[in-house]
């Protein structure tokens, strides 16, 4: 079955970087939309940035855009979000999320596979 399994979280100065990974395994992931979304404390969980597999085209939130790049590769079946000049708003838990299919969503409900999470807090 689809696993998704993220890591590269931590506690970092606002102004830094880090680098988000998601290894996915289970099956060819071509026909996929990858993405990642964020739950702050006391609030609901959002998107943050989608790529499709098999063109690499990307979707951001207004919020990331320009500051975040989401990424994925292919042979290792890892996909990535790297994020410069962090901010403490951006503290929450970070999730990687697969959806079938190459329509581009928003939506959590869209998203049918979802890793455990990995915690990025950002110090001010």
């Amino acid at each position: 079955q689809v696993q998704l399994v993220e890591s590269g979280g931590g506690l970092v100065q606002a102004g830094g970087s880090l680098r988000l990974s998601c290894a996915a395994s289970g099956r060819t992931f071509s026909n996929n939309i990858m993405g990642w979304f964020r739950q702050a404390p006391g609030k609901e969980r959002e998107f943050v940035a989608t790529i499709r597999w098999i063109d690499t085209y990307t979707d951001y939130s207004d919020s990331v855009k320009g500051r975040f790049t989401i990424s994925r590769d292919n042979a290792n079946n890892t996909v990535y979000l790297q994020m410069n000049s962090l901010k403490p708003e951006d503290t929450a838990l970070y999730y990687c999320a697969a959806r079938d299919g190459l329509g581009f969503s928003r939506r959590i409900s869209a998203f049918g596979y979802w890793g455990q999470g990995t915690q990025v807090t950002v110090a001010s």
